[in-house]
């Protein structure tokens, strides 16, 4: 129960208990633990850095975590005195530092403890992508312990959803050097995404586990799912792309690695680049204002223009006949989704794609990993109505050896009912 005359009460409305949101009653109940957190980030970056500076020096001597006076002033010489002395006041006074008055020694409080625990595991991160490396990182430390926070896998897949809309807007863009930067992005996150891949995995085999987890634990499931289909999608724009590119006369040089070679440079040396390039400003006699204005008097007046326009629609002519290897390839789609339309419980990769010859096994392969895909289910096509079956393809980093003629070995994997 909050205390109306509280100043937390004040931010309510007249006869609403705070305590009865449950977002705010949890941040209550860990209020103590709060309190260290707004006692060391309370003030100026610089007074704040140097709190936590201290705090850590202080906590991370284990053989001995008590600290007399003279050690602390001898340790913490290099600190102006004056600067010292309030910082170490402000911990004594907050809590942070508990002083034994029979040993005459420091020592940190339990609140000061788990605060310095949070901030180390926020640091690790500080290298990579600090966000969803520690979500990760909460949601396997309270997946280990058997306690998951349904709070941290909501974060985690708040997270997920994010980096999806920031890849799929690089693709919208058409421009290589953000397909290239998004692609480099899901390449330094992808080691999070297996490992919360292993987390979410344990969370769903749980099976006395919290309902509410379950269903936060299988949506993140199926956001690392469609994360894993945009690798391939991006090296299909950017090989789309890379035919497109303008190679600049036999220099070997195309206009990416110009683009590239501009975008490293800085706006003093582009400006070097461009000095002395023009030693005139340009003008243009030959546009009169005089005869523009007569030249836009005929067109817009004077000029007579067909009111009839006669224009005839072209002739048709005979679509391309189909080659042989479309045909073969067309066929093999139509029997691989007529097999994948029969399957209602989990199928290995072995009986989903194993034909009577390499290169049609190899195709039915390629074909698999297309499912889900949002962009080839926007085609009008055999393959578009195969990637829309609801069917998800899972393979494990395991190569197995198969007795077949032409197929020596086969990634293991399952074709599994969505």
């Amino acid at each position: 129960m909050i205390n109306t005359e509280s100043p937390l009460a004040e931010f309510f409305q007249p006869g609403f208990d705070p305590a009865d949101l449950g977002p705010l009653a949890s941040l209550l109940r860990a209020r103590e633990y709060l309190n260290a957190l707004i006692t060391l980030f309370r003030g100026g970056d610089d007074e704040v850095m140097v709190r936590l500076l201290i705090l850590r020096v202080i906590g991370s001597r284990a053989d001995a975590p008590r600290w007399s006076p003279q050690e602390l002033e001898t340790h913490f010489s290099y600190i102006n005195p004056v600067k010292r002395d309030t910082v170490l006041k402000r911990l004594r006074e907050n809590g942070l530092l508990v002083w034994d008055s029979d040993e005459s020694l420091y020592s940190l409080s339990e609140s000061a403890r788990i605060a310095l625990a949070a901030i180390a595991t926020l640091t690790q991160f500080a290298d990579s992508d600090a966000e969803l490396g520690y979500l990760t990182a909460q949601v396997a430390a309270g997946q280990a312990l058997g306690n998951v926070s349904p709070e941290a896998l909501q974060h985690l897949h708040a997270r997920l959803n994010e980096l999806h809309r920031n890849f799929e807007e690089a693709l919208e863009s058409q421009s290589e050097y953000q397909i290239r930067n998004a692609r480099a992005k899901l390449e330094s996150v992808w080691k999070w995404v297996e490992k919360g891949t292993d987390v979410v995995r344990s969370v769903l085999e749980d099976e006395s586990g919290d309902r509410q987890v379950q269903q936060v634990a299988q949506a993140i499931a199926l956001a690392q799912g469609r994360m894993l289909r945009m690798t391939g999608v991006f090296q299909r724009r950017l090989a789309e792309l890379a035919a497109q590119r303008v190679h600049l006369g036999q220099s070997g040089l195309t206009s990416t690695n110009v683009a590239d070679w501009l975008r490293e440079r800085t706006q003093e040396q582009l400006a070097t680049l461009g000095r002395d390039l023009l030693t005139f400003h340009p003008e243009p006699s030959f546009a009169m204002s005089d005869i523009l204005l007569d030249v836009t008097e005929f067109e817009l007046l004077e000029r007579e223009r067909d009111e009839i326009v006669a224009s005839d629609l072209p002739s048709s002519e005979i679509s391309p006949a189909m080659t042989a290897v479309e045909a073969e390839r067309l066929i093999h789609a139509e029997e691989l989704f007529a097999l994948l339309q029969g399957i209602d419980v989990e199928t290995t990769l072995a009986q989903a794609v194993l034909a009577d010859t390499y290169p049609e096994t190899a195709y039915r392969l390629s074909l698999l990993s297309l499912l889900g895909d949002q962009e080839a289910a926007l085609e009008q096509s055999i393959v578009a109505d195969l990637v829309k079956l609801p069917l998800a393809f899972v393979t494990e980093d395991i190569v197995d050896e198969v007795d077949h003629p032409q197929v020596a070995t086969l990634t293991r994997g399952w074709v599994r009912p969505l």
